[in-house]
């Protein structure tokens, strides 16, 4: 998620409550479960974190939307879905869960403490998979896997929904190869001006003006970002989960985000095909989507943590 946002209350199972302070809780965090059950049959894909020690994941069998206190493990699912796959998500600070609809080709607004829709976007209609989505300070934009473009939820004032979207193609050295999956993961750059996206079949990075939708390839010193998914940007460290490598690779990147060199390839023997990734304190926490496993009601899913590398 952007670096600049988080949920600002604590949501626990079946009721809200003050967390205590940021700090106390980062210190506390590698205290916390370093894996923890998901719903049987869930089939999870995104995960966003907060501020608050709260996890949020979205289900590819029908949308719902399962919360996890991060202290205990334990978690409810708080919004029951469309019957269409919710994909990447992002959580603000004031308390909104932004959800990518997968083949439904829209979006929609949870709040997270009720779980009731704010606002739904209707995005494409055949040929779509909207896929991830990182949240600025002045919009939120989504990634579509099956056509060249970005849908922008631009905000209002105090960060008010707006009634519709609008379409930013992408162009540049951005280039689709239909019927595959191509944008995936999308963060902000560590200056903020500028997005970055990776494409999942090409194994590239690109940075993308948000303005005008012009993309060009970061130099990542001659890496690819093989089955590349799910981005998380902290100050000018990219984490990239490349999922069926099971792998979290970290960058440095400038403060453009125009170039990056790798720092590490992380594995684990808990990953089974992580998609996502997201931060509390000094720990990563990574979904497994177990996309190698076929799905049925009974599937066991989970989440695991890592320390920071």
């Amino acid at each position: 998620m952007s670096r600049r946002l988080g949920v600002l209350a604590a949501v626990l199972v079946g009721a809200a409550l003050v967390a205590p302070s940021a700090a106390a809780e980062t210190d506390r965090s590698g205290r916390f479960p370093a894996e923890f059950a998901l719903p049987n049959g869930f089939m999870p894909e995104g995960i966003a974190i907060g501020d608050a020690p709260t996890a949020y994941f979205g289900s590819r069998a029908d949308g719902s939307l399962f919360r996890v206190d991060l202290r205990t493990g334990k978690g409810e699912v708080f919004s029951q879905g469309p019957g269409t796959p919710s994909v990447g998500l992002k959580v603000d600070d004031r308390g909104r869960v932004f959800v990518s609809g997968g083949t439904g080709g829209d979006a929609r607004v949870v709040d997270a403490r009720s779980g009731a829709v704010l606002k739904s976007y209707k995005f494409a209609d055949t040929d779509t998979f909207v896929n991830d989505v990182v949240v600025t300070d002045r919009a939120a934009y989504y990634t579509d896997s099956r056509k060249a473009v970005l849908y922008k939820i631009p905000f209002g004032r105090h960060g008010k929904l707006p009634e519709t979207h609008t379409s930013i193609p992408l162009s540049g050295d951005f280039v689709l190869t239909p019927g595959v999956n191509n944008a995936n993961g999308i963060a902000e750059t560590p200056d903020g001006r500028a997005l970055l996206v990776v494409q999942s079949n090409t194994g590239s990075l690109f940075r993308v003006d948000p303005a005008t939708g012009v993309a060009t390839k970061v130099d990542l010193g001659g890496e690819v970002l093989t089955n590349g998914d799910g981005l998380l940007v902290e100050r000018n460290t990219l984490y990239v989960v490349q999922n069926r490598l099971n792998t979290l690779a970290a960058f440095k990147l400038n403060w453009p985000g125009t170039k990056g060199k790798l720092v590490t390839k992380v594995t684990d023997p808990r990953f089974d095909v992580p998609t996502t990734v997201a931060s509390f304190g000094k720990r990563l926490y990574l979904p497994n989507a177990r996309f190698n496993t076929p799905p049925t009601p009974e599937t066991p899913y989970n989440a695991v943590a890592i320390p920071k590398p």
